[in-house]
């Protein structure tokens, strides 16, 4: 590390005074972080906490996830429960109405979440899926005060325009792996494609959200390659999955976590990029288990409620997990106070 620490101890501590002060880990330093003993792991999420702190105090953010469109994917994705080839059982339907997705937001409202995640399954949507979407989002908009990320998979340049004009804030493209591994996990896009899609939603005037899917066989290199890559492109979000190896998929065998290293990767995004939001997506309840509350010492959001083809944890336990933490749920810009009685949600609909 750059600068000298006593004892193993104490290094945490070092770098996040190092970080705090403007400095970037190198590529060495975010291996010793994914590759530390556990003995280290409860002075590292302290030091991590330090950052966290500084940039987003005790706050923490919410997600609302829609499935808009199931299945029907030609893309070859081994992760993936809605993949060409996958025989997972799951929900298989095109786009939403209107009426669906409305719904979704009004759940969203519910459960007090900043963000509504409008995700479609797909290479990418057509100009027509595209439009609906937009008009979607145009009466969210002037119906509720949400935020709006939308995940449909490749863009075009006019298709990005057109969803910056309708108000969605912020598109989500996960790069998921290292350049060096992608073609281990997909081969019917590149991660030059996903790079791309990044590149014309931030050319169309929307935030970016990118992240990983940790626990798909890469090394701790991978990840460490993931991360800095992710720090040059500079997300406003960073969502952290880990892998919740799913029946029918080809990593369906694959299930090589403990929470700890899970842990140790969210401590490593946050030293890595102490500004952005770090948030704890899916596979959290499957990996981090007993541990979930630990991960909010790095990360400052989460999804509520379920994920695409997944349950989640229940809302009640998550916002039990918030209050017990002395955290506080942040609503567009306005906090729940910690121990107030969690919202309903509304069950999500799995059919058009």
């Amino acid at each position: 590390m750059n600068v000298q620490a006593n004892s193993s101890l104490s290094r945490w501590q070092t770098l996040a005074d190092q970080v705090l002060s403007g400095y970037q880990i190198t590529r060495s330093e975010g291996l010793e972080i994914l590759n530390a003993s556990d003995d280290e792991l409860l002075e590292m999420l302290a030091a991590t906490f330090r950052i966290r702190k500084q940039y987003f105090g005790k706050q923490v953010q919410l997600y609302y996830l829609k499935n808009a469109k199931s299945g029907l994917c030609p893309e070859d994705c081994g992760y993936c429960s809605q993949a060409r080839g996958s025989q997972a059982e799951i929900p298989k339907y095109r786009m939403l109405n209107e009426e669906k997705l409305m719904d979704g937001a009004k759940a969203a409202d519910e459960a007090k979440a900043g963000t509504y995640c409008i995700v479609a399954s797909g290479r990418g949507p057509t100009d027509k899926e595209v439009e609906h979407v937009a008009s979607v989002v145009e009466k969210i908009k002037s119906t509720y005060d949400l935020r709006i990320c939308c995940c449909l998979g490749l863009l075009n340049e006019d298709q990005a325009q057109r969803l910056q004009q309708a108000g969605v804030n912020r598109i989500n493209h996960n790069l998921n792996t290292s350049r060096d591994y992608y073609d281990k996990i997909c081969s019917t896009h590149t991660y030059e494609d996903r790079i791309q899609t990044l590149k014309v939603a931030r050319d169309a005037g929307m935030e970016l959200c990118s992240g990983l899917i940790v626990g798909m066989g890469e090394t701790p290199e991978d990840i460490v390659d993931t991360t800095f890559e992710l720090r040059n492109l500079e997300p406003k979000s960073i969502p952290v999955n880990f892998l919740n190896s799913i029946e029918g998929t080809s990593l369906e065998a694959v299930d090589e976590l403990d929470p700890r290293y899970c842990l140790k990767a969210l401590c490593l995004f946050r030293m890595a990029n102490p500004a952005s939001e770090i948030r704890i997506a899916g596979g959290r309840e499957v990996n981090l288990r007993s541990m979930q509350a630990m991960g909010l010492y790095a990360a400052n959001s989460m999804f509520v409620s379920d994920y695409l083809t997944t349950k989640g944890q229940s809302a009640d336990a998550d916002y039990e997990m918030i209050a017990d933490l002395g955290f506080e749920v942040i609503i567009s810009g306005h906090e729940v106070e910690a121990g107030s009685e969690p919202p309903k949600l509304a069950a999500q609909s799995e059919s058009c």
